[in-house]
C-alpha cells in the first residue's frame, strides 16, 4: 500500500479538496484499496472542523463529497507513516522540511508538480477569495490529482497499460 498526505495551511480548503478529488479518481481507477490518502494542515487553527462551506459547495458541484472530512494538524508520526507528502504551496513545503525528523521515510514535494495543464507550482489559498477562487483552485487540484493518479496507475503492480 502506498500512502499520500496532502498538506495546506489550515486543512479546510485546498488539502481536503485535493483529498476528496484524489480519492474519487482512485475509486474510479479501482486503486482505492492500494493507495491511502489523507490531508492535514500546518496550523492547528481549524482542527476538528469540516472543510470550508465554499470548498464543499465547489467540490459538490463537480461530484466530490468532502463534507465528512475533518481538519487535523501535521504531526511527527506523519513523516514516518506516509510515503509521499505533497504541499499545496512552497511555504507549506518549507515548513514541512523544517519539521521533518531525520528518520523521515516520506518524499516531500509540491502537489502541483503532478499537474499537466497548469504551469503553476502552487495552489493559491482561496480562503479570502470569492466563489470563483474556489472553482479555480478546484481546476488546478483536478489537474494535479489526475497526474498523481496516472502515476499510481502506471506504477501499480498487476496493472497493465489500460
Amino acid at each position: 500500500m502506498i500512502s499520500v498526505l496532502l498538506v495546506c495551511a489550515g486543512n479546510i480548503c485546498r488539502s481536503p479538496t485535493a483529498e476528496g478529488v484524489v480519492r474519487h479518481l482512485l475509486h474510479e481507477q479501482v486503486l482505492g484499496d492500494r493507495i491511502e490518502v489523507d490531508s492535514a494542515g500546518m496550523q492547528a487553527y481549524h482542527v476538528g472542523e469540516a472543510p470550508d462551506r465554499r470548498a464543499q459547495r465547489a467540490a459538490a458541484k463537480r461530484g466530490y463529497d468532502i463534507s465528512g472530512l475533518r481538519a487535523r494538524q501535521v504531526g511527527p508520526e506523519d513523516f514516518l507513516h506516509f510515503d509521499l507528502i505533497l504541499a499545496m504551496d512552497r511555504s507549506c513545503l518549507a515548513a514541512l522540511q523544517r519539521i521533518c525528523p531525520s528518520a523521515c521515510k516520506a518524499h516531500l514535494g509540491l502537489f502541483m508538480d503532478q499537474a499537466k495543464d497548469f504551469a503553476d507550482d502552487e495552489v493559491p489559498d482561496p480562503y479570502y477569495g470569492s466563489a470563483e477562487a474556489f472553482d479555480q483552485v478546484l481546476d488546478m487540484i483536478e489537474d494535479a490529482a489526475r497526474g498523481l493518479v496516472d502515476t499510481f496507475k502506471r506504477d501499480s503492480p498487476g496493472r497493465g497499460s489500460e
